[in-house]
């Protein structure tokens, strides 16, 4: 997906306040903005007080959208580069289309991983039948440096390890938990889970002390170590946990995410994950120029316009 806010802001990796290399429960509330067909678009990440968590540098909740009253998602072609973006539907179902000739409709329960690479353009588009709710989450991992100019790449994921421990419901999207390990081909140690609830549920997860963490709630709260979180929140659990308390409601439904901490400085504007102001205007340019980036092949959508480039960076 698109970062669909009109007005762009630098994210710089290094520019919130340091924290100490230790446990913490830092409450962050989302960013939210009803876009297009009154789809609603919670940010969790960039935060002005956390940019990543790991490799995680930006982090979307959509919906729920009722699609009997809307059209859905409809967003047209557009660039990235520098990143994964990862695509977890919770209900609907999304046609995915790219330059490199990829078509994909992914289902809930299913994973789409679109490697940027040095650059690639794509679409999303939902499609309205039996699903009659858009819901889900949109995730970028930024590429470290040594293969973030690699060749872009699709995959998708249909099966993905699913267990049941505690009474909670837990699908590895990406990482290792219990033994079960994600098929999701990602370049920095990382881990994301799903957990889901039908009656209430507590239990105590194991944990990669070397990782840090956020909780994204999607769906009723949650209750983590000592903090109670709903969907208008993130919250960043810091470094140093092997193991986490969580007691959850019926119907409860919540995105563990977590990674080794990014050594490198990022800067994110757009759809663009990069290392210099200068990478990203050219990125820029030669989308609203038509240079460098492909096409979609037998693409019927209009193609989006970068937004303009914040005067106070890029002179």
């Amino acid at each position: 997906m698109s970062d669909l806010y009109l007005k762009c802001q630098l994210s710089d990796s290094k520019d919130c306040p340091p924290l100490p290399h230790q446990p913490i429960e830092q409450l962050l509330p989302t960013r939210n903005a009803t876009l297009g067909d009154n789809l609603m678009i919670r940010r969790a990440l960039p935060h002005r007080q956390r940019r990543m968590i790991g490799a995680w540098c930006f982090i979307d909740h959509f919906g729920p959208l009722n699609l009997n009253q809307s059209k859905g998602m409809n967003v047209g072609p557009h660039p990235h580069i520098g990143l994964q973006t990862v695509t977890w539907l919770i209900e609907g179902k999304i046609t995915h289309r790219d330059s490199l000739g990829s078509e994909q409709i992914i289902n809930p329960g299913q994973l789409n991983l679109m490697t940027a690479g040095n650059g690639i353009v794509h679409s999303e588009e939902s499609i309205i039948d039996t699903h009659k709710t858009l819901h889900g989450a949109q995730l970028w991992l930024a590429l470290p440096d040594m293969v973030r100019q690699m060749d872009p790449g699709f995959a998708h994921y249909e099966f993905l390890p699913v267990m049941e421990h505690d009474g909670i419901t837990i699908t590895v999207l990406a990482g290792e938990l219990f033994g079960k390990v994600a098929p999701t081909n990602t370049y920095s140690p990382t881990m994301a889970l799903d957990i889901r609830t039908v009656a209430a549920a507590k239990t105590i997860l194991p944990l990669n002390p070397d990782f840090e963490y956020g909780v994204l709630v999607l769906k009723e709260s949650a209750i983590i170590e000592n903090s109670i979180i709903d969907i208008n929140n993130l919250l960043y659990l810091g470094y140093g946990r092997d193991k986490l308390s969580i007691n959850l409601p019926q119907n409860a439904h919540l995105l563990i995410l977590g990674g080794e901490p990014f050594k490198e400085e990022v800067l994110i504007w757009w759809n663009f994950v990069a290392r210099t102001e200068a990478e990203i205007k050219e990125a820029a340019e030669n989308w609203q120029t038509f240079k460098y980036f492909g096409e979609i092949p037998g693409n019927l959508i209009p193609r989006m316009n970068a937004p303009d480039l914040p005067a106070a960076h890029f002179k």
